[in-house]
């Protein structure tokens, strides 16, 4: 006989999901309005479409199947996160338009980077996902993922409006939205976690883990992602050249994981769930580095693939222990660490070059309060965040029913005859 598991979502999921949704609607009626469609040139037009076709793989099929590795929340991997997208993605470009490109009128028109914009959005409220993953409900996700989304947003309008820089500079919009897409969303979902902890999760939870099945599931996320990234870093950072340097960071990501799972494995095999993380790391990494030279896109791939298995195999455990902050999906490994190591190698490779002493220090102090405004902010909103989903008016589930999918979802053949 299956579990007695919590009562419906009817009280809780429908009103805000649809009061959401209806607020969302009256807002785009009022202040949004399509671009003139007649002035593109129609060649600009495909060119943003497939990149955008690009990123909406990313975001709805890459990272909803890249969570399926738990063997019992499959179905709540993939449909919660289409249902965080869907939602953040609607924010995102609210949010946008009146922060960040309709500072000067009431009215956004959006056009397709706009869509794209919001695509980082949700992206980055999915990476803070991962951390609290299978230990919420619908209704805390989407709480979380708009707080997350407007943190991150302004986040941004907080770097475009304080760090003013000089020609000599790399402008806020490339480096600071890479390193902070990964950063914030790692670490504001870490934080949120760490909140939320659970004593029961202390000791491996029963219904962590995945099977053969569950993992080639997730395997394909993976591999959707590590296709896609090239183009998701270019769109990110609007440079070509990044796209070169995704790929082989991405193929060097690859060998290291592969090679330093076995070499840390006790008995000498390789983790699928490490390598799943860790072979992705490198394009993180570069996204925030942008560098141009082959070898140094590959040293990085190669440093942060390294640091992304070693921090899966000890770092992620004792973080557990020592902290108390159980991370599902080890979005530290896989996206804060990489991000802030494609950072770093970013403002040393751009010093090694500068020639002028006093622009180098000025840079360099540019750069660390871009990082240090992004892990404040990300810390401070995810405790507040997780203080806020504690609160009992959104029902979480109870501990031995984390990780598993009959808590939320119809299983006919399952169902209790009362």
């Amino acid at each position: 006989m299956a579990p007695r598991y919590a009562p419906s979502l009817w009280s809780r999921l429908p009103p805000l999901a649809i009061i959401l949704q209806i607020i969302f609607i009256v807002l785009f009626a009022f202040f949004v309005e399509i671009e003139d469609l007649s002035k593109t040139d129609e060649e600009e037009f495909l060119n943003s479409y497939a990149v955008f076709q690009d990123v909406h793989v990313i975001v709805f099929l890459g990272f909803g199947f890249l969570a399926t590795f738990l063997v019992r929340y499959g179905f709540s991997s993939v449909g919660f996160s289409m249902l965080i997208a869907a939602m953040a993605v609607q924010w995102a470009t609210l949010l946008n338009g009146f922060l960040l490109t309709s500072r000067s009128s009431w009215t956004i028109r959006i056009k397709m980077k706009s869509l794209v914009d919001a695509e980082f959005c949700a992206c980055s409220a999915l990476v803070a996902m991962g951390a609290v993953h299978g230990k919420t409900n619908p209704v805390q996700l989407l709480l979380m993922s708009l707080v997350e989304v407007t943190g991150f947003v302004i986040n941004q309008w907080l770097i475009h409006s304080f760090f003013k820089v000089s020609k000599c500079f790399t402008l806020p919009s490339t480096m600071s939205r890479a390193m902070s897409l990964h950063v914030f969303g790692a670490l504001f979902g870490v934080m949120t976690s760490w909140v939320l902890y659970r004593p029961e999760n202390e000791l491996k939870h029963e219904k962590e883990k995945f099977s053969s099945k569950s993992g080639l599931f997730a395997m394909l996320g993976t591999l959707f992602l590590w296709m896609f990234w090239p183009s998701f870093n270019l769109a990110l950072v609007m440079n070509k050249i990044i796209a070169y340097g995704t790929y082989l960071s991405l193929a060097v990501s690859v060998v290291t994981a592969m090679a330093v799972s076995v070499l840390s494995s006790p008995r000498g095999k390789i983790n699928l769930v490490h390598v799943q993380g860790s072979i992705l790391a490198g394009a993180v990494a570069i996204g925030a580095a942008m560098t141009t030279v082959p070898w140094m896109d590959m040293t990085i791939g190669f440093c942060a693939s390294l640091f992304s298995v070693l921090g899966f195999r000890y770092l992620k455990g004792h973080v557990l222990i020592a902290f108390e902050c159980h991370d599902t999906c080890g979005v530290l490994n896989v996206h804060a660490i990489p991000g802030i190591l494609g950072w770093f190698a970013y403002v040393v490779i751009w010093l090694s070059r500068a020639n002028d002493t006093t622009d180098a220090i000025r840079f360099a102090v540019h750069n660390i309060c871009i990082l240090l405004m992004t892990v404040s902010m990300s810390l401070a909103l995810g405790t507040i965040t997780g203080i806020l989903l504690k609160w009992n008016l959104w029902r979480p589930q109870q501990d031995r029913k984390c990780f598993d999918d009959q808590t939320f979802w119809e299983f006919p053949h399952l169902a209790v005859r009362k």
